[in-house]
């Protein structure tokens, strides 16, 4: 029986963990990225560099691929690197291919959202970012959903292993103040890769799907709150307030995806930061 071929384009630890499950699963899975040697040996190698479209003659002898799942990590803050991986790496791997793929998915982000005043949003939320990395993210959303049979999913932010900034800032005795009111929204590792899987299994068994879908788990909370409960889980005393003001304020809303029956293995902070079962 033929194996449905994935190629994770930025197969870095969201892309790895992904590839584990596919693998699980039945499918054959190919992994681009610079560096090579930390890619378990059952997903298929391929080294190359995003933004160097000369790096990439590789993916013109790949067979005839079934998924395209572009999971870059941006190189930087800046929007120069935005612009060069999400952008233009996207393009150069679309172009390196022989054959279009039978559906492209896209990691974005809840950056391309600019609400800050806890308001809730959706995939039918405006999407209008006061920083240039979110525009540009934006831009890189419409680009990839003019492909035919493609889907973006926005994560919001990932956490789990090796993702520990919010657990050392909290192991240094600062939190963040409860005012001014600032709602966080995370999504684990864990998660992501099986946000991935299950819509591409949904695909592979013939059932239509969104172009846009939003994950994050089901527990928008101030992030106050969540540092304060990982200081009184780990009995650290608080011995200081630094205003966190990343991503903005607001809450995101995952019912679209609900809608689909994924069971979020770590529904809440409280579950994740527990580690659910990992699939490295």
């Amino acid at each position: 029986m033929r194996k449905p071929k994935v190629l994770i384009a930025g197969c870095g630890d969201v892309g790895t963990a992904l590839g584990l499950l596919l693998i699980d699963q039945g499918y054959e899975v190919y992994g681009l990225r610079r560096t090579i040697n930390q890619l378990p040996d059952s997903i298929h190698a391929i080294k190359g560099d995003l933004i160097d479209k000369s790096s990439l003659s590789a993916l013109t002898d790949l067979p005839m691929l079934d998924y395209l799942v572009y999971s870059a990590a941006g190189g930087g803050r800046g929007a120069a690197a935005y612009q060069g991986t999400y952008i233009d790496g996207f393009s150069n791997v679309m172009q390196s291919l022989t054959h279009a793929p039978k559906h492209t998915f896209f990691t974005s982000s809840t950056s391309v959202y600019g609400q800050s005043n806890g308001e809730w949003v959706d995939e039918t939320s405006p999407t209008e970012p006061n920083s240039e990395t979110g525009k540009i993210m934006v831009a890189a959303e419409q680009q990839v959903l003019t492909q035919r049979n493609s889907t973006v999913v926005r994560f919001s932010g990932i956490y789990g292993p090796g993702r520990d900034h919010l657990i050392r800032t909290v192991q240094e005795g600062i939190i963040a103040p409860p005012e001014p009111l600032h709602y966080s929204n995370r999504i684990h590792r864990d998660d992501c890769a099986g946000v991935l899987a299950h819509l591409i299994g949904l695909v592979e068994q013939g059932q239509a799907i969104e172009p846009i879908y939003l994950a994050s788990d089901d527990a928008p909370t101030p992030i106050h709150e969540v540092m304060k409960w990982l200081a009184q889980q780990r009995g650290i005393e608080i011995k200081g307030y630094k205003e966190i003001r990343r991503g903005g304020s607001k809450r995101c809303r995952n019912e679209k995806l609900k809608r689909l029956s994924y069971q979020l293995k770590a529904p809440s902070f409280v579950d994740g930061y527990v580690e659910p079962q990992s699939h490295r």
